[in-house]
């Protein structure tokens, strides 16, 4: 057994040195204090990385197909009221969506951005009691109401009760309306009166789009929209104006679903016209994005860069629709983030690498500092330093 303990202390890779022959200095202390704290650092940095989710990012070919993209907005004009813009989305598969109203909100605000509390439509021209029935007389006791279209019906059964509806018979049929006080409709509710009574008032436009996964664009332009002659054109000529103040403020801009890391470069971005008209269009590329958090929960999203152009024009040579227009395309690479955390064994693999590694060099230059030391004191015991 003795022979056999004896074999064993022979393969000791580590001999100990006699503490009689060991030798003491200044330099070999600070230079073990500032290597123990540079470990220490070092440990607690490794540490923080094995406590914390690491994020892989790869680039796949997007795939995916049939899906619905969803717009995330939130937009402020400070000078245009809510009674005149309009929103319409169309993409590049031919279908369209104009003046959108569902899954959106509009907020009256005024010159200081302070909310105006939502009234009743009740101002405006005097009211007409009994409305304009579709065969000319005015409706009578226990009638049914059935308002013109002023021509623009499809069929003889067609009825318009109210101003929008009317303005939509006329988007319908690619008209302009260009005397909203000629129509009883609009007469009876104020359409015009409602503009002036908003004059000088802004407009806060929230919510989103669900559309196809594939290029197109939405705006908010003044006026309603209609196709004519295969041309997207805006009905200006109700509102009576020259001119439109186009300032606005993107609070919020977002392709999907919010992840961590997302980043929105047009998220707070502010314009100012300076123009009597303008066209403001965004060119955004889209690209779409999976996040994958450490659980495995699963975000589809999308991340987005953008440059912008203004077209401007003075007043009464307006050669392009005033507008904001957010043109986007989408990219065929698709970028995945997973989070994912460092090994246990990697972890230790590090922390070995980091003592050993600051144990070596500091014994290295503890050797060093030391034979310095005792050269340069030689050279002095023998006169020859100088």
């Amino acid at each position: 057994m003795e022979s056999l303990f004896g074999k064993i202390r022979n393969l000791d890779a580590y001999p100990k040195i006699n503490e009689d022959f060991y030798s003491r200095t200044l330099s070999g202390g600070l230079i073990t204090i500032v290597s123990s704290i540079v470990m220490l650092l070092l440990f607690i940095s490794e540490l923080r990385l094995y406590l914390h989710a690491v994020t892989e990012t790869t680039l796949v070919v997007d795939t995916s197909r049939a899906e619905r993209l969803r717009i995330n907005f939130d937009v402020t004009f400070p000078a245009l009221p809510c009674s005149i813009v309009s929103l319409d989305a169309m993409d590049i598969s031919g279908e369209q969506h104009l003046d959108v109203r569902h899954d959106i909100i509009k907020k009256r605000i005024d010159a200081h951005g302070n909310v105006i509390e939502t009234r009743a439509d009740t101002i405006g021209a005097p009211k007409i009691d009994l409305p304009l029935q579709r065969h000319g007389g005015r409706l009578e006791h226990n009638e049914t109401y059935c308002g013109s279209c002023y021509g623009a019906e499809v069929s003889d059964d067609d009825c318009c009760n109210n101003c929008d509806e009317v303005r939509e018979a006329y988007r319908k049929k690619g008209w302009a309306l260009s005397n909203p006080d000629g129509i009883d409709q609009c007469k009876r509710e104020g359409f015009l009166q409602k503009i002036k009574d908003e004059e000088g008032e802004g407009c806060n436009i929230y919510g989103f789009l669900d559309v196809n996964k594939v290029a197109g664009n939405f705006h908010f332009a003044p006026g309603k929209s209609f196709q004519q002659s295969n041309i997207h054109v805006h009905d200006l000529l109700a509102f009576q104006k020259d001119s439109f103040n186009l300032t606005h403020k993107i609070n919020r801009l977002a392709y999907g679903d919010f992840f961590p890391g997302v980043v929105n470069p047009l998220d707070g971005a502010e314009w100012t016209q300076h123009t009597p008209n303008a066209m403001y269009q965004y060119f955004l590329k889209v690209v779409p994005t999976v996040f994958t958090d450490i659980n495995g929960h699963t975000i589809q999203s999308n991340q987005f860069s953008v440059t912008e152009h203004v077209r401007g024009a003075e007043l009464g040579r307006l050669q392009a629709l005033p507008g904001v227009f957010f043109f986007y395309d989408l990219s065929p690479i698709k970028v995945t983030f997973a989070e994912t955390r460092v090994s246990f064994l990697h972890f230790l693999t590090s922390v070995c690498a980091i003592v050993g590694g600051v144990f070596t060099v500091s014994g290295i230059l503890d050797s060093f500092v030391y034979h310095g030391q005792r050269a340069i004191k030689k050279k002095m015991e023998i006169g020859k330093f100088s």
